[in-house]
């Protein structure tokens, strides 16, 4: 009874007796040291395991194996398409077009039909020309006949010596004037001629700019159109002048170098060729030599006033080390690649590089064939480093020379 009344003086609550609650609080306190000292334990587990000199993480790298290749080396520059031979139809006579016959963009072939003028104003002249050519070879002829007489009436003291020399000095004027109409029927002819304009070579014609109807003259600087002979074909690239020499050596020696035309991104091989001849001068204020190439064209690739980029090959490294350019890494020091020991661990292999070829690197001094170095994951190496070799990528799975 007395219970229950102490109940209801709290309220009706009820709370628990004093002793579970000591129970509570033991427990929880004891679970909490434990959760503190397992953390404690894996804390500082792993960090003593970390400063173990026995302890290292592997590092996941990608290896590529060093071996023999063929590494070419190049000459290049950014060159220039170039037409052996441009030329801009004009006019040498003043006229009407009659006929335009060709079609912009054909091949046309030397000789052939381009332009016509009107022509009937100078075969007027022309027939002039002929005209008064023969009126005076006529009066030439009979001052001639009558020098002969002259010349025989003199010897019979029948006429004066002057009369005879004046004769003779009338023949000498009329053989100048029939020179001169020769000179002036040559030049009608001339003109006439260019009534007539031809392909002065073989080419492709460009766009018309004068159709038939139009009055074209000789002071026209735009002309009819243009034509270029783009087979063969030539491109012009400058290169370094320290490449002169080595280059001029080659020429002298008539070597035909081969050169090679790509695309502005040289991913693609547009053309090859062969070096043609060096300028004959330096340009002082880029240091560089123009270089002439020409190319066959067959396929007409290359088209005039093309940007390519052109290489020429000055020789081949046979069987020299190559490995994958990433695979390369700079310091201070130099060059190194990082090389795959057999147990899993890295060395920093100093190396001196030769010629490259895309993603080749042609490896002089430090490295053999056989040997794996890493190409990706470098950046988290040191001396000793372990790694994980992981599968190569298919951008190094294999090497292009």
């Amino acid at each position: 009874m007395t219970f229950s009344s102490e109940v209801e003086n709290n309220g009706g609550r009820g709370r628990k007796p004093p002793l579970a609650q000591f129970g509570v609080w033991v427990f929880t306190a004891l679970m909490a040291g434990v959760l503190i000292l397992a953390a404690d334990w894996v804390f500082w587990g792993k960090r003593a395991a970390a400063q173990s000199p026995n302890f290292q993480m592997s590092v996941p790298v990608v290896a590529a194996v060093a071996k023999k290749g063929d590494i070419p080396v190049y000459v290049s520059g950014l060159g220039t398409v170039t037409a052996l031979y441009t030329s801009t139809v004009l006019a040498q006579v003043n006229g009407q077009l009659l006929k335009v016959p060709f079609r912009e963009g054909d091949i046309v072939k030397k000789g052939s039909l381009l332009v016509q003028i009107d022509p009937a104003p100078y075969e007027a002249v022309l027939l002039q020309a002929e005209g008064q050519l023969a009126r005076d070879k006529a009066l030439l002829a009979a001052a001639k006949t009558d020098f002969k007489r002259y010349d025989i009436l003199v010897k019979q003291n029948s006429i004066s010596r002057q009369q005879r020399d004046d004769q003779l000095f009338l023949v000498h004027q009329y053989e100048g004037t029939v020179k001169l109409d020769e000179g002036l029927m040559q030049s009608a002819r001339v003109n006439l001629a260019y009534t007539r304009i031809t392909a002065p070579f073989t080419g492709r014609i460009g766009l018309r700019f004068v159709d038939p109807g139009n009055i074209v003259r000789t002071t026209d600087t735009n002309g009819m159109a243009v034509i270029t002979k783009e087979q063969p074909i030539s491109v012009i690239f400058p290169v370094p002048e320290e490449n002169l020499p080595a280059i001029m050596k080659k020429l002298k020696g008539g070597e035909s170098l081969k050169v090679e035309a790509l695309d502005r991104a040289q991913n693609r091989l547009i053309a090859t060729g062969r070096l043609l001849t060096a300028d004959n001068q330096i340009d002082t204020t880029t240091g560089t030599v123009r270089l002439k190439a020409v190319f066959d064209n067959k396929d007409n690739a290359l088209f005039p006033n093309q940007f390519v980029n052109a290489r020429v090959l000055m020789e081949t490294l046979r069987d020299v080390t190559v490995a994958p350019s990433a695979a390369v890494q700079r310091s201070p020091d130099g060059t190194f690649v990082y090389v795959v020991n057999k147990n899993d661990t890295v060395s920093v292999r100093l190396v001196t590089l030769g010629p490259s070829r895309k993603d080749t690197q042609s490896i002089a001094k430090g490295l053999t064939p056989g040997e794996a170095v890493v190409v990706e994951g470098a950046e988290k190496l040191r001396e000793g480093s372990k790694v994980k070799v992981q599968a190569p990528s298919a951008q190094h799975s294999g090497m292009k020379n």
